[in-house]
């Protein structure tokens, strides 16, 4: 798969709209591709949260 060479160790990434979509997506998938992910997003469910 083409991720495969996609590496981000030792990078960092800020992601803004990730509390849901495609926000949420691209933060996992940076995360999976080895980058520290710092998050942020606006959702009106005062339980929502991203892991």
């Amino acid at each position: 798969m083409i991720l495969d060479k996609f590496k981000l160790d030792d990078r960092v990434a800020l992601v803004t709209g990730a509390s849901a979509g495609l926000g949420a997506a691209i933060a996992v998938a940076l995360a999976e591709a080895g980058a520290n992910v710092a998050v942020h997003g606006n959702s009106r469910t005062p339980d929502a949260t991203c892991e």
